[in-house]
């Protein structure tokens, strides 16, 4: 009788063959090379940055403390991309005016006798890309003369200019493909195309520039191991004390930037960390009035907003938007309502309840082909709807950026086949795209098993100031239009008072230049709106990397 043949085992993942041990010159401990190509490290345990030299390791500098900022990834964790593992290695952290990011240095197993692949996985836009180094660019440009929004040719290929940034090294650990150039100011430039590709342009070497491309890339579709269990931690090292009223602020996400006291509504910045002097700033009263988020922060719903299909999203941040009128402009002003959902997975989305119903979108990595009243993106074309400037009016919750007092950008809103939705949001030095379709209120409140018409309609006048959840409760109709009269012209007066000209207006006249120069400057005089509501879904400090 033949036995039945017991089931193959996997394979053993190959390992690189030519891994390097070294003792810290500074402190003694062993400091570990997965690849003989591996220029730098970062010592674990006294941070200091090590050059290699030969067969030994030679002191360069120390590198700050990280700010633990709570990511789930972590040195030694492990994967798998097109069928070939990897090991994160080292760790980079970056520092600009918004905030930090990571930026993962990860090695790809090997069986033959070459050096491992290196790549990157850094963060983006609360979401990742991994990206891959270039060669140097043969005719590099120069940094200093580009702006977020531009059309440029690099190596060949048209992108977009996305951002530019200030920004430093904060910090550095473990094994690392050329020595970190820590504390030294330089310059960031991202570049997106239609591709939904990021590239990457860094001046920390010189005129050289660092030139590195990438994908997004969902943390599910990497097989991940070895990942921190961030829980416990968030809840202990993200314990903060608000800087207005003394109560207890838990941040429980780990990429919050901002989060809003419930006590008394002030909005902390949080990106420097714990036991940092926390900036904050007071919210003028909303949300007191029926207007405050009307599907409650914390709650879960299950709604399918991408390729993944149906997944979980929790509400974890609201805020609440309105355009700023041109001087002159006879159209009535517009508010809306923004829920920034979560999935672990599959990173941030945002539901947005505007004047002519509901939709969901997703901030875009790559960027849409813009030409005239016309957008391009995987091949759908979309025509332009609104434009206008947006300012954000009251915040609650956690957000991924650093919410700023006034927070305004410059929105152009586009509409597609099939109820899809794209829109394009720019501040002076960062362009972000995100893009989505519309949906039913009535699907989102089953998704979140909310009571049938507890979200109002698809397109009534008043669903962004919650008319159809009050219609629902059996009051009057008189007395629903009656409240919305009322917290029409509070959102108004808070709206309208911000104009951050109004002071230059007072003293030198309408017509004068002082008044047109301080127009130009705020973007008071960008917007074009027709009616309706935003589907921007995106705040202008969303940027959330380099």
């Amino acid at each position: 009788m033949t036995e039945p043949a017991s089931p193959a085992s996997p394979p053993p993942r190959p390992r690189a063959q030519r891994a390097w041990r070294a003792a810290c010159p500074n402190c003694g401990a062993p400091v570990d090379f997965a690849s003989a190509a591996s220029a730098s490290a970062v010592c674990s345990f006294c941070r200091s940055s090590l050059l290699r030299d030969g067969d030994t390791l030679r002191k360069i500098g120390e590198s700050a403390e990280l700010f633990d900022d709570h990511t789930p990834l972590q040195l030694g964790a492990s994967g798998r991309w097109q069928g070939v593992g990897f090991t994160l290695v080292g760790r980079l952290q970056y520092r600009y005016p918004e905030g930090t990011w990571n930026e993962w240095h990860l090695l790809f197993d090997t069986s033959g006798d070459g050096p491992p692949r290196s790549a990157w996985l850094s963060e983006d836009n609360a979401g990742h890309v991994l990206s891959f180094d270039q060669k140097p660019l043969t005719d590099p440009p120069v940094l200093a003369e580009w702006h977020a929004g531009q059309r440029v040719l690099v190596d060949g290929r048209a992108w977009t200019v996305a951002s530019i940034q200030p920004v430093t090294l904060a910090a550095a650990v473990g094994e690392l493909p050329r020595p970190p150039t820590l504390g030294q100011p330089h310059t960031v430039v991202d570049l997106r195309n239609e591709r939904d590709e990021v590239g990457t342009l860094d001046d920390a070497a010189g005129p050289a520039l660092q030139w590195a491309i990438g994908k997004p890339i969902n943390l599910s579709a990497l097989s991940l191991t070895g990942l921190r269990d961030d829980n416990a931690a968030a809840v202990s090292g993200r314990t903060l004390e608000c800087p207005s009223c003394g109560a207890s602020l838990t941040a429980t996400l780990a990429s919050t930037q901002a989060i809003t006291c419930g006590q008394c509504h002030a909005v902390v910045d949080i990106s420097a960390g714990v036991g940092a002097d926390l900036k904050h700033y007071a919210q003028n009263n909303s949300g007191e009035a029926g207007i405050g988020p009307q599907i409650p922060l914390g709650s879960t719903g299950r709604l399918s907003l991408g390729p993944e299909g149906a997944q979980d999203w929790t509400v974890v941040g609201y805020q609440e938007r309105c355009d700023i009128p041109s001087p002159g402009d006879d159209d009535e002003q517009t508010f809306w309502r923004e829920y920034l959902l979560y999935n672990r997975q599959a990173g941030f989305a945002f539901l947005v309840d505007a004047e002519d119903g509901w939709s969901a979108v997703r901030p875009l990595t790559g960027a849409p082909q813009q030409r005239g009243n016309a957008a391009t993106w995987q091949d759908q074309t979309y025509q332009q709807r609104y434009r206008y400037v947006a300012a954000v009016t009251w915040v609650q919750g956690e957000f991924y950026w650093r919410v700023k007092r006034d927070e305004r950008a410059r929105v152009t809103d586009f509409t597609g086949a099939d109820g899809r939705v794209l829109s394009r949001e720019e501040t002076g030095s960062e362009v972000t795209w995100s893009a989505g379709r519309r949906l039913g209120a009535a699907e989102i409140a089953r998704g979140f098993n909310l009571p049938p018409g507890s979200l109002g309609g698809d397109s009534l006048p008043t669903s962004s100031l919650g008319g159809g959840g009050l219609g629902s409760s059996g009051i009057s109709q008189g007395v629903i239009i009656l409240i919305v009269v009322v917290v029409v012209i509070l959102l108004m007066s808070r709206c309208t008072s911000r104009d951050d000209c109004d002071q230059t207006r007072a003293t030198f006249g309408e017509a004068s230049a002082e008044y047109q120069q301080c127009r130009r400057s705020s973007g008071s005089s960008g917007g074009l709106r027709t009616g309706g509501g935003s589907f921007g879904g995106f705040s202008s400090g969303g940027g959330g990397h380099k």
